[in-house]
């Protein structure tokens, strides 16, 4: 049997297939001589101390209308994994955190989780990027509306948006004067009881929100600008933004390295940084797509770079 590597994803049979990142990881990782191994956050348990999981043999293909099949369902201890690649897409919510214990219980076993389960939890994907400020736009991070309202006075033109989100859901615009403004911060914060981020309104998103992809240390020297429609100021794809691929200027570029070395450390060895007009907005760290993408413009390889990664990890 060769290296095992088992993935925690959503269901593959609902992906999209020219985008999926984790089907690019998968395909360069099966090439690379990976067997593969498949599981949903339902099929992790803990079984008297062990941390186990239905899994089921997997084999992808580069064919959109046949990309996978599957083997027959059994148990296995995680342990059996020498890989797991941790796959689910937010939100962020508490099942999320009890998959990182059942993982970092196998990583405690052996096995090598990517990403990290503890740097999982401890870098949410808003809050972490406030560990460089000298990245970011001005931001705040609160639950107290008269405080949040007060950011507002202050720069005027600002986003507010929860932090456990993804694809954009949930963001709002606001700016002063707006006579939503109360009924915006009760919801989103829950009449105060749920924390958010409001950030400066960075007028530079009509040129793209670009995705950074940073593999164990490494810059990949283009990213995916998500341009928003006119209708829209969000430039997630999944709100209707539009793809560029791009090289990174010199400014992306120094971003990237003030946070690269630190997700290293972390083992973060794959992430996504989001930069908007030359500010570091946020740090992608659970499921960072765009791969295909920029493979598919550039031929960066990103796959292989991480499948590379993950063997050196391993014979470390």
């Amino acid at each position: 049997m060769g290296t095992s590597l088992g993935v925690v994803m959503d269901p593959i049979q609902s992906i999209n297939f020219k985008k999926d990142s984790t089907l690019a990881i998968l395909l360069a990782a099966q090439n690379d001589g990976f067997d593969l191994f498949y599981m949903e956050q339902r099929d992790l348990f803990i079984e008297d101390g062990a941390p186990k999981a239905q899994l089921r043999a997997l084999r992808v293909f580069n064919d959109p209308a046949h990309w996978f099949e599957l083997g027959e369902s059994r148990v296995a201890p995680l342990e059996e994994m020498d890989v797991l690649l941790m796959r689910k897409d937010p939100p962020f919510d508490s099942e999320f955190i009890y998959s990182t214990y059942i993982l970092e219980a196998a990583e405690r076993r052996g096995s090598l989780v990517v990403n990290k389960p503890q740097s999982l939890r401890d870098c949410n994907e808003k809050v972490f990027a406030t560990h460089f400020p000298q990245c970011t736009p001005p931001l705040l991070v609160s639950r107290d509306q008269d405080r949040l309202k007060a950011f507002l006075s202050t720069h005027q033109d600002v986003v507010y948006k929860p932090l456990d989100g993804m694809g954009g859901t949930s963001i709002f615009r606001v700016t002063a004067g707006d006579q939503n403004l109360n009924v915006i911060l009760e919801t989103l914060t829950n009449y105060g009881r749920q924390t958010i981020m409001a950030q400066k309104f960075l007028p530079e998103i009509t040129q793209g929100d670009k995705r950074i992809l940073v593999v164990n240390g490494e810059v990949i020297p283009y990213c995916l600008a998500r341009i928003p429609t006119d209708s829209d100021f969000r430039g997630n794809l999944a709100a209707g933004g539009r793809g560029v691929v791009q090289p990174l200027n010199e400014r992306d570029l120094w971003i990237a390295q003030q946070v690269a070395p630190s997700l290293k450390e972390r083992g973060l060895i794959f992430v996504g940084l989001d930069v908007i007009g030359g500010y570091l907005t946020e740090i992608n760290v659970t499921s960072p797509t765009c791969i295909r993408e920029i493979d598919h413009a550039e031929n960066t390889r990103i796959g292989e770079k991480l499948v590379a990664a993950i063997r050196g990890r391993l014979s470390r």
